[in-house]
């Protein structure tokens, strides 16, 4: 008998009159591919035939991620919980199989499991072995179902997987959605720290072709004439647009205005107060 499916039927207990129902690409027919593959999100998608597709994804972001889905043909009727497991395949003969997750079932939702489970998957799949997921069936309570990712075909997807993860953006939309830069006294240079901002959103917007209009907004502090204010606050904005085409970004998908010195969000009565009033606001609205 195959040594796969005595290791399930092992696990599960079936008796004689359950049935179990084992979901899972054969050899010849694993496939994995890089189904998104940017700077902002890497996807590893594999196609379990009759069930659905399993997906690994990482997002841009300060802190490195994974999450692991069960993209279900079939979305869950009921609660559950499923196990699980690392199964050896014929080929690793003496190889013992071993619990590496618990996956939440919830109704009408795929399944998921969180960073440290995901990596975990990955990392069982790279050694050979096929993680597969067990759980009883919430449309017949008499079969088991068992979804096995066939790790065939893995290593050469992964690889490419794993240098698309590397390349992610270390931000995300939320760090840069809305951001302020701080100006010297009737001037329009950039500090270092604004050209890191500056850098930082060009590098996003290039990515992310959802963001379909960047709002310049631009203030002075009330030190001077109004009409002189008004020029200047109009000459921030544009030198940030002109960074943003110097980097590629499309001229069409920025909005300049130039407040001069109205809209204080501080007083002007003294030197710390007034440098909070120079600034432009940079706001990003999505498509929907």
């Amino acid at each position: 008998m195959n040594k796969f499916f005595c290791v399930l039927l092992g696990f599960l207990a079936v008796p004689a009159s359950a049935g179990l129902r084992h979901y899972a690409a054969t050899i010849e027919s694993s496939s994995w591919q890089l189904s998104s593959q940017s700077r902002l999100q890497c996807t590893l998608k594999h196609h379990v035939p009759g069930y659905g597709d399993a997906m690994f994804t990482s997002l841009a972001s300060k802190q490195l991620n994974m999450e692991f889905e069960l993209d279900m043909l079939q979305l869950p009727k009921t609660y559950g919980m499923a196990a699980v497991y690392s199964v050896p395949p014929n080929w690793m003969p003496g190889a013992m199989q071993r619990q590496i997750a618990q996956m939440p079932i919830r109704k009408q939702y795929n399944g998921d499991l969180p960073e440290q489970a995901a990596w975990t998957i990955l990392s069982e799949l790279e050694k050979g072995f096929w993680p597969t997921i067990y759980y009883r069936d919430w449309y017949n309570e008499q079969d088991r179902v068992a979804v096995g990712l066939n790790a065939s075909n893995f290593l050469d997807q992964y690889r490419q997987f794993s240098q698309c993860v590397a390349n992610l953006l270390p931000f995300n939309f939320e760090d840069i959605a809305y951001t302020v830069l701080s100006y010297q006294k009737s001037s329009d240079e950039f500090t270092r720290g604004s050209r890191k901002k500056l850098s930082m959103i060009s590098d996003y917007l290039k990515e992310d072709t959802n963001i379909e209009l960047v709002l310049l907004d631009a203030y002075t502090d009330s030190y001077g004439g109004s009409w002189s204010n008004t020029q200047l606050s109009i000459r921030r904005a544009e030198r940030v647009k002109q960074f943003f085409e110097e980097q590629g970004v499309d001229a069409e998908r920025i909005k300049v205005t130039g407040h001069g010195e109205r809209r204080h969000i501080a007083e002007n009565s003294n030197a710390l107060s007034r440098a909070k009033n120079r600034r432009v606001v940079i706001r990003m609205e999505k498509g929907l």
